[in-house]
C-alpha cells in the first residue's frame, strides 16, 4: 500500500467545496482542514505508485479552487495500534 500526504493551498473561502470534491477521488482516504501555511492536509492511498502519480497532477490538481500542493510519500507508518500489539505478543 502506498500512502501520500498532500498538503493543499485554497482559494479564499473554498475550503469547504475543495475537501468536498478531494473525498469524491478515488484514493483519497481523508482530508483535513487546518491551520498555518496550508489550508487542507489529504491522505492518499493506493495500490501503486502509477496510479498517486496519475491522481495528484491530473485529478487533484485539475480542481480549480486549489493553488498549490506539496506531496509528501509516506515511508513506513507508526502508529499507537503497532506499539499496543508489541507490548501483547505472547500474552494470552
Amino acid at each position: 500500500m502506498v500512502t501520500s500526504v498532500v498538503l493543499i493551498n485554497v482559494q479564499r473561502g473554498q475550503v469547504n467545496e475543495t475537501a468536498q470534491r478531494l473525498l469524491e477521488i478515488e484514493g483519497v482516504a481523508e482530508v483535513y482542514s487546518v491551520t498555518g501555511e496550508y489550508d487542507l492536509v489529504a491522505l492518499l492511498r493506493f495500490a501503486n505508485y502509477e496510479h498517486l502519480a496519475q491522481v495528484v497532477p491530473e485529478q487533484i490538481l485539475s480542481i480549480p479552487a486549489i493553488t498549490h500542493t506539496n506531496t509528501l510519500m509516506a515511508f513506513k507508518c507508526f502508529s499507537r495500534e503497532d506499539l499496543q500489539q508489541a507490548w501483547d505478543i505472547g500474552v494470552e
